[in-house]
């Protein structure tokens, strides 16, 4: 059974951030899959580290279309991305003095994914579709 099923309730509908989206679910579920297979240390260090560069990199992205589209909801949007960037880095910092972090990761990846998809994200798809993006 897979941890985190990708659903079609996940997608705002803009491709690009569909995709990003789905790639974090697809992270989240690998990272549960080596947890449940016994991956080492290193292994899940690498999948963690991996997440956090990607959701960066996604958080850009988002707060590009943010600023080219004059989201109104921006510096609010903003200050949840940095929240969860701090989650994540806690988490990294733990695993990094030998912490066993593998449950806590799932849990946050989870919980953010879900709640910030299907109520922050899909708050600014009219905002982009209003001003010709999806």
């Amino acid at each position: 059974m897979v941890f985190m099923p990708w659903t079609q309730a996940l997608e705002v509908g803009i491709e690009e951030i569909d995709e990003q989206h789905r790639w974090l679910v697809d992270q989240t579920n690998s990272l549960h899959e080596a947890l449940q297979g016994g991956a080492s240390r290193e292994q899940v260090g690498e999948l963690l580290e991996g997440l956090m560069d990607y959701v960066m990199n996604h958080f850009i992205v988002e707060e590009n279309l943010f600023s080219r589209l004059g989201y109104p909801e921006a510096e609010a949007h903003q200050a949840q991305h940095n929240l969860f960037s701090g989650q994540v880095m806690t988490l990294l910092a733990r695993h990094e003095s030998d912490e066993e972090v593998g449950a806590d990761a799932l849990e946050l990846l989870k919980d953010w994914l879900v709640h910030h998809i299907l109520k922050v994200d899909k708050a600014y798809v009219a905002h982009f579709r209003d001003h010709g993006l999806g």
